[in-house]
C-alpha cells in the first residue's frame, strides 16, 4: 500500500495500519485515523474503568414541573420522574437520497441541547444520542427533521437485525 494510492482514493489502509498511524499520531490526531479501524470511544467507554457517566439524573431537572395527564379522577399520587438528559447533537442522518454528515464517531459531535426523557424509556444513557434525520425516504415513520434516539452500546450486527440504525458512510456520511 503507497501513500499516492491512498491520497488518490484506490486503495486504503488496513485497520492495523489506521491504528499504527493513529498511534504516531499522538493526542492530538489519534482518533482520526482510529475512527477509520472502526474504532470508537464508546467501545473503549466499555471497557475502560468506571468514570461518572454521561447522564443526570432527575436532579438535575428539579427546575421542571411534572405533570401528570389522565382523566382527573381521584386516586392518583405524585410520583418524582427520575429523568436522563439525552444530548441533542447538531449533527443530521440522511435517508435515502439525502446526504448526512460525515461525522464518524456520534460521541465527538457537539450537543445543541439536552432533552430529558423518562429513564425507563432509556436504558443506556450513558451511549445515547439524539440527531435530526434530512430526508423522506423513511416518511411517515420517520419524517423530514424528526429527532432520533441514538442508543450506541449495541454493536454486535447479529443482534442489530430488523432494527432501525444509523450507519456511517465514507462519501454519504451518516445515514
Amino acid at each position: 500500500m503507497t501513500v499516492s494510492r491512498w491520497e488518490r482514493g484506490a486503495q486504503a489502509p488496513s485497520a492495523e495500519f489506521y491504528i499504527e498511524l493513529g498511534n504516531l499520531g499522538g493526542k492530538a490526531d489519534c482518533w482520526f485515523f482510529w475512527r477509520h479501524a472502526g474504532l470508537q470511544t464508546a467501545d473503549l467507554m466499555r471497557v475502560l474503568p468506571s468514570r461518572s457517566p454521561r447522564y443526570v439524573l432527575a436532579s438535575a431537572f428539579a427546575h421542571l414541573d411534572t405533570a401528570i395527564a389522565g382523566s382527573g379522577g381521584k386516586g392518583k399520587t405524585r410520583q418524582e420522574a427520575r429523568l436522563v438528559a439525552i444530548p441533542l447533537l447538531k449533527v443530521s442522518a440522511g435517508t435515502h437520497g439525502e446526504e448526512g454528515d460525515k461525522l464518524l464517531d456520534l460521541s465527538e459531535a457537539p450537543a445543541e441541547e439536552m432533552i430529558a426523557a423518562p429513564s425507563q424509556w432509556c436504558p443506556n444513557p450513558a451511549h445515547t444520542s439524539c440527531l435530526r434525520v434530512k430526508g423522506h425516504s423513511m416518511t411517515p415513520t420517520i419524517p423530514d427533521d424528526a429527532i432520533v434516539a441514538v442508543d450506541a452500546s449495541q454493536t454486535d450486527h447479529s443482534q442489530l437485525d430488523n432494527k432501525i440504525v444509523v450507519a456511517w458512510d465514507a462519501k454519504r456520511g451518516l445515514s
